[in-house]
């Protein structure tokens, strides 16, 4: 069984044998605060293919910028110093917007893949806690906004190197209008590709799993986790896909 290590708010995972590479990751509202739960079965299935895993738990706020400059430092923290190992920053939902908002411009990695994007308002996303905000003068959008989001994103945004997966039952990702601003730089090799499944694809099985035991396990959700990781290892560029660490 593989084996969590945690330190501070990032979870830790170590593969078998020498890493290939550092995975990053940040998850979505609701799943992010046990990402090692969370997204255990996606996140184990990355660690089986050689890549180190380190996940960044946390609860989701309005004030999205300082989040993403809190996941940046916490990562440069525990980052090797090794300048050759391979590093590939991976969103799902609003963790998406967090690695695109990271302080660095995406320059301190090798790519970034985005699942699921999602860049709602927060009317849209959390409409109770909007409301509140209007009553009791408190933040009621989110930081930056969403249009903001994209307008920083094409401005300051550095990595030419995105994969986007967007799956077909999905209703909230906006992947298509993440790409279309990402493509109107210069130099850019962003693309999209689409798998089966929702939202939730990458959430776990495992959850189910540690509350049930083995028997509660879907044999289907286990080989969907599975494509989703090779779609992400066979979706890096050459400088992380053919790395031999």
């Amino acid at each position: 069984m593989a084996q969590w290590r945690q330190r501070g708010d990032i979870w830790q995972l170590e593969p078998r044998g020498v890493p290939r590479g550092t995975v990053e990751f940040i998850g979505g509202s609701y799943l992010a605060a046990t990402p090692q739960l969370s997204y255990r079965r996606l996140l184990e299935a990355l660690a089986s293919r050689g890549w180190r895993i380190r996940a960044w738990s946390y609860v989701p706020g309005f004030d999205h910028q300082d989040q993403a400059n809190t996941a940046w430092r916490r990562f440069r923290q525990l980052r090797d110093s090794d300048p050759d190992a391979p590093l590939v920053r991976l969103g799902h939902s609003l963790g998406c917007k967090l690695h695109l908002l990271a302080p660095d411009g995406g320059r301190a990695c090798d790519a970034l893949v985005a699942l699921s994007f999602n860049n709602f308002s927060a009317e849209r996303s959390v409409p109770l806690l909007a409301e509140l905000g209007q009553q009791f003068n408190f933040r009621s959008e989110f930081s930056p906004s969403p249009e903001d989001t994209l307008l920083q994103v094409a401005r300051s945004y550095r990595q030419p190197h995105n994969l986007l997966v967007r799956f077909q039952r999905d209703q909230i990702d906006q992947s298509k209008r993440l790409l279309a601003v990402l493509q109107g730089r210069a130099g850019d090799a962003s693309r999209l590709t689409e798998l089966p499944g929702d939202h939730l694809a990458p959430a776990s099985a495992g959850l189910r799993q540690n509350l049930l035991g083995n028997w509660a396990d879907d044999p289907s959700r286990q080989r969907a986790l599975e494509r989703i990781a090779d779609t992400i290892c066979s979706g890096l560029p050459p400088s992380a896909r053919e790395s031999n660490r």
